[in-house]
This record gives structure tokens, sequence and C-alpha cells, in this order.
């Protein structure tokens, strides 16, 4: 009889003296080596840790397999996105839009001529033009991202930028639509982001080292790269920039943003020597966007309003005095922006956690009628307008979806308010569970209390027939930063979770903008500890309600979502079952205390400065995982990083690992997985994100004990 295979041992990584000093405090940092990217031991430390992984997991290979065939069985893989009516400054009309092919990672954009509005192509419309296979440009590289599509203004040209390692640092390549030729050679290391400036020149976004957008440069075509001219350039190393255009090609728009402020210049497009000119100066802690409509401009700013106003003034009536307001701000319901018609004005906002949009009609005379909402009647949604190129309009696109319901395009027109369904996102029949029946589960909004009383939202969805009881599982998701709200969105693959005897959760912690900008501002700096405080209310909320118990809760998140995970387990061990913290932020204050990082200086308005305040410095210390390691109580633990992450670099989650190991020894598993070929959004292939999830899904059921053989239902 042959010896059972031996365990593996998890990977042991050096420990090298090292002691940070700040502020009068000795901190030692065994890991701080990892710092070095190039230091030889940390890729031999990631490829063991990876190795350690396949080995740990590798009896899920089943489960893993069931979740992505039932993702992929019920998704549509050929499939045709709907189409986008443009006309050209030059009079002619295309329909845009993707096609997705089964066995194909990556979409092709397509383009056919238009006659009308009315008269939506087919699924093989005549003429139809390819402008860009992404499968095909991807071909031979292990990572490929699409940082911008954009025909020019007369349609006759494409730029198109791609990253091929997943650090953010894109190639931008102009091309003739007629003949495939490239208008001059590619322009290497630009942000993602960009505009055209009339028909011959584009403008693009350089990085500093600290991956910050800092210089917006003009490229006239046929000249060479290295005379290309910059427009603007940000000194303050608070604040990034980005570049847009009108609506109607008239003006080009830069953006310089912090974390509380911003300033926006403009200049008039297709100028031989433009010459950017400030909308509004910079006040600090006042923010403002613009949308220009020929000789006006619509500014949605936060002046004397915190959750921001919506204000009318004539082209270069900068000072805010001069500034007329349309819709004053309220308490709670937040603006997010405008789009400005011929025939109404569009308003994107959220109330009580949900995205919408309101409009106002635009009488003969030009005088706006009220602001009304357009109506939903489901408890918990999310309903987006996006903006149509043509300001004559009579109808603009709007998204919808729920928990419960996929995605929809809904065409709307502007002046009746009447709304078409132009396509909903199919869920194919599952080979063994059969169709999607929406009946068949439910949404909730649930209100947990923090520990000072505030109530907390918690969005859920499950189905109708789990039990209530405390045997069922859970998985809750956690972000709470930036005013990012997390909408309660459709998920395919979510439903693979749902079937086997889960719910899953979103927890609405404070930190994000769900509930306004005050919302935001009681789980930043300071106030940070309010978001992982909220998140442990909410977890022992469904805890208390029958929806689940501790052994059976799983949680998740990334990114700042990631330093959630990590605070809270340090916090309240044994509330939680298994934990999958993606490229966590977890060595904080190591990494803001480092101006020298990517992002570091512009994230100082979000979590404070440690290097200049000492009070930063220490509540940052408070909550930091890194900082806070305990010697037990910790849950089964998967950590997810890519190598090319410039957002939160390998090292922190590595760093995280390796110290969680030492100071718990086996006590329990601690499991690392690193991309070696992938940035801070993970791979870039469908299928293969289609296998992480399925991977992430699985080790989470079974270390809370799913029993994929007895589905619910």
């Amino acid at each position: 009889m042959l010896a059972p295979m031996p365990t593996p041992l998890p990977p042991v990584a050096p420990r090298r003296d090292y002691v940070r000093t700040v502020h009068g405090h000795a901190t030692p940092d065994p890991y701080a080596w990892m710092r070095d990217a190039d230091d030889p031991d940390l890729l031999t430390y990631l490829e063991a840790e990876n190795a350690y992984t396949r080995a740990q997991t590798a009896s899920l290979d089943g489960l893993a397999d069931e979740i992505f065939d039932d993702i992929a069985a019920r998704t549509k893989q050929t499939d045709l996105s709907v189409p986008t009516y443009v006309t050209h400054t030059n009079g002619r009309s295309f329909w845009y839009y993707s096609r997705t092919t089964q066995g194909l990672d990556y979409p092709c954009y397509c383009r056919c001529p238009a006659t009308s509005r009315d008269a939506l192509p087919g699924e093989a419309p005549d003429g139809e033009e390819a402008l860009l296979d992404v499968s095909g440009e991807a071909a031979g590289h292990e990572f490929f991202d699409i940082g911008l599509f954009d025909v020019s203004p007369d349609g006759t040209r494409l730029a198109y930028s791609f990253d091929v390692a997943g650090d953010e640092r894109y190639t931008l390549r102009m091309i003739d639509l007629a003949t495939r030729s490239p208008l001059g050679p590619d322009i290497a290391d630009v942000a993602a982001g960009g505009t055209w400036d009339g028909d011959d020149a584009y403008c693009y976004l350089r990085l500093d080292a600290a991956w910050r957008p800092d210089r917006v440069l003009r490229h006239v075509l046929g000249q060479p790269p290295d005379a290309d001219a910059v427009l603007l350039a940000e000194a303050d190393e608070r604040f990034w920039l980005s570049v847009g255009e009108s609506r109607d090609h008239r003006h080009i728009l830069v953006v310089a943003a912090s974390k509380t402020s911003t300033e926006i210049w403009t200049f008039e497009a297709g100028t031989d020597d433009p010459r950017p000119v400030s909308f509004a100066p910079r006040r600090d802690g006042v923010e403002y966007d613009v949308e220009l409509l020929g000789d006006e401009a619509y500014i949605v700013h936060n002046d004397h309003a915190p959750d921001f106003a919506l204000a009318r003034a004539r082209v270069g009536a900068s000072e805010p005095s001069r500034w007329e307001t349309i819709l004053p701000g309220h308490d709670g319901v937040r603006l997010l922006g405008v789009d400005a018609y011929d025939r109404a004005l569009v308003l994107s906002l959220r109330r009580d956690g949900m995205a919408t949009v309101a409009v106002a009609a635009r009488a003969d005379d030009g005088t706006l009628g009220p602001f009304g909402d357009i109506g939903v009647d489901e408890p918990l949604f999310s309903l987006e307008a996006h903006g149509d190129e043509d300001a004559d309009t009579d109808r603009i696109r709007l998204t919808y979806e729920s928990m419960v319901t996929p995605g929809q395009v809904i065409d709307y027109r502007l002046d009746t308010g009447e709304q078409t369904v132009l396509k909903a996102r199919p869920v194919l029949d599952h080979p063994a569970h059969g169709p999607y029946q929406k009946s068949d589960y439910v949404q909730e909004r649930l209100w947990a209390t923090a520990d000072d009383g505030t109530r907390v939202p918690i969005s859920l969805m499950r189905r109708a027939d789990l039990p209530l009881d405390g045997t069922a599982g859970c998985l809750l998701y956690g972000y709470g930063a930036y005013e990012i709200s997390t909408a309660p969105t459709f998920s395919i693959a979510r439903l693979s979770l749902l079937e086997r005897g889960y719910s899953f959760a979103i927890a609405h912690v404070r930190g994000g903008g769900e509930l306004g900008r005050a919302w935001y501002d009681q789980g930043k700096g300071r106030a940070k500890i309010n978001t992982f405080t909220d998140f442990i209310a909410c977890a022992r909320h469904l805890i208390d309600q029958g929806y689940t118990s501790p052994t059976r809760l799983a949680i998740e998140g990334g990114s700042a979502g990631g330093l959630l995970i990590g605070a809270v387990l340090n916090m309240a061990p044994g509330l939680f079952g298994a934990a999958h913290a993606a490229v966590p932020f977890v060595d904080p204050l190591t990494t803001i205390l480092d101006p020298s990082l990517p992002l570091t200086v512009t994230e100082w308005d979000e979590w404070g400065d440690p290097v200049h305040d000492e009070a930063a410095y220490e509540w940052i210390r408070a909550y930091s995982p890194y900082e806070n390691l305990r010697d037990d109580g910790y849950p089964p633990l998967l950590v997810t990083t890519s190598i090319h992450d410039t957002r939160v670099e390998v090292t922190e989650p590595a760093k995280w690992v390796a110290a969680l190991r030492h100071r718990t020894g086996s006590k329990v598993e601690i499991l690392l997985k690193t991309e070696l070929s992938a940035g801070h959004g993970g791979v870039s292939g469908r299928y293969a994100a289609w296998h992480d999830d399925a991977f992430e899904l699985a080790w989470l059921m079974d270390r809370t004990g799913a029993l994929p053989d007895k589905p619910v239902g």
C-alpha cells in the first residue's frame, strides 16, 4: 500500500533586521526588504507561495470546475452589445457596438452605417466594419488591457491605447480607418485617458515617477512625438489630471483633481496654439464639474453644499458669484453629475444608497421645468444615464439592474418619458438547474446598528427558500473608501454561490458614498475606524437575524476593501469562517509614509498625512492590519494579488502573509496567490477571470462548510 503524500510545508520568508523610526516610534519590520521589487528573493518567495497554494487547494479543482462551467453555461458568449448612434462632423452616421465570440477572451469593436436612430441593426448588419479586434491585438501577450478607444470627430481615425503588463502604463496608437495604416509612431508610457482635439491632433496624459497623471500633451498628426507640446502641467503632488471634450466637440476640458478640490481649464478645440483658461480657480475643499452646451456651462459643485448643488453660468463667468443656482443641495441626496441637451438636463444622483436619474425638460424658450425622478419599482437597484453624443437628441440611454434583475439597456425619450428596453442581459438556461427565475430569489435592505448607534445599510440577495435559522452560508462583501458606492447589481457568478446554500450581502459601511458626503466623511481620516466597526456590526446583524453563523460566514474585499478585511480580522476574532482579501492595502502606514511610492501623496487627503502629522501616524497605526497582528483567532485566509500592481504593490500582501504566518505558526491556513502577469484589476481575459472567480468562490464555500451536492431548491 502506498504511503500518503506528505503535506507540504508553508514557505518561510527571510527575515532581515530593519527598524522604522518615525515620530520617535521605533518599529521593527523584518520584511521591509520586500519593498525592493528587484530582490530575487521576493520572486522566489512569491513562486513558493503559489506552489503551496496550488498544493493546498488541489482538492477544490472539481468544485471550481463546476462553478466555471456554471458561469460559462449561463453566459451568452457570442453576443452583440446594444449599438450606439453617432453622427460625425462630416455628416456620416454610424452604429457603434462590440462583438464577443465564444472561445475568445476579448471583444471586437465594430461599426456599420446608420440611417435612423429608430432602425437598429440586426445581428449581421450590412456594411459592418471591424475597427479593433482586441483578441488579435492581444495575441502573444499574457496580459492585455485597452485603456481608451476613441474615434475622431469626423469618424475617419481611431486612437486606442493598450497595456501589456498590468502596470497601467499604456501605449497610444492612432490609425487611419480607411487604410488601417498608422498615423505616426506609437507613443509609449501614457496614462489611460485622452481625447481628440479636432481631427488632426490628440491630447493625452503623461505620468510622473509616482504614477500620477501630471501633464497633458498635444500630439499633432504627422509630427514626431518628441515635438508634442505640454498644454498643462500640474506641480502639486496632491492633484492628478484628466482630459476630455465637450459634447459638441467645441471645447477641450482639462481637470485637475485632488481628493478634496478641483480646477478645470478649457480651450477651443482645433486651434493651432491652444491656451487653456481656468474655468474657476481652485479653492481648498471645493470640488466642481463642468458640462458645456454651446455658450452655457452647467456646474455641479459643493461650494456651501456638502452633497453638491447644480448651477448655470455663461462660458467665461468663472466667478462663483456669477453662477445661477438651478438646484440647491440637499443633505443625503448626492448629486453626481449632469448631462445637458437641447431638450433637457439629465441629472445623475444617489439617494438612499441607490444611483438614480432625474430629468428636467427644456421648453421651446429654453426655460427648464422641474426635475423628476425616473420611476423604479424595486427596493434595491442601480439606474444610470449614459450621455448621448448629440446635444440635439430626443432620447438617451439608461442602464438598469438590481441584485435580482440582470442588466438592461433602455431607450428613454426626453420628450415623452417613454422607456423601451433595447436589451436585457441574457442568462442562459443551466443544464442542471434550468432557467434563471427571478421569482426564486429575494433582495432585501437590512439595517445593522453600529457601536455609536448609526444605522448601517446592508443589501442582501438569497434564494426565497433559504432557511433563516443560522444554518445557511453567507458571503459578506465590503469596501468603504473614496466615497465609492457599492451598487446592488446582478452577477451570473453569484448564482453559483446562492444555489449552494448561501446568501450574498453588501455592507454599505461608512467611507463609501451610499448615504451622501457625510457618510464618506465619517469613514475617512481620523474617523476611518468607523468603516471597520460598521462591517463588524453588519456581520453580527446577519448572524443575529439567522442568515448565517460565524463558521458559515465568509467575508471578502479588495484593495481598500482588503484593508477592511485585514482590520476586522484583527478586531473581531472568531466572528468569521473564512476571508478573501484581494490586492489588499494591508500595510497602509509604511506605504503612506513614503512619498516616493506611486500615488502616496494624493492619498494623504483620504487617510491622513503621517509624515507631517503625528496624530495621523497614530490613528493609521491603530488600525493597520500589518501593525496589529494577533497570535491566533484568524479564520482560513486567502490573499490574492498581482506582481505588476501599481496601486497596491505586491509587497503589502506578501509582507502581511509572511508576518501572519510567522506570528501564528501553523494554527491556521494562510494562502497567498500572486498573478505574475497582471496588475491591480487582476487577469485581463474573460475566461481567466471566470476561472479566478470560480476558484475564489470554491475556496470560500469549502472553508465555510458548503455542501455542493445538496443545493438549495
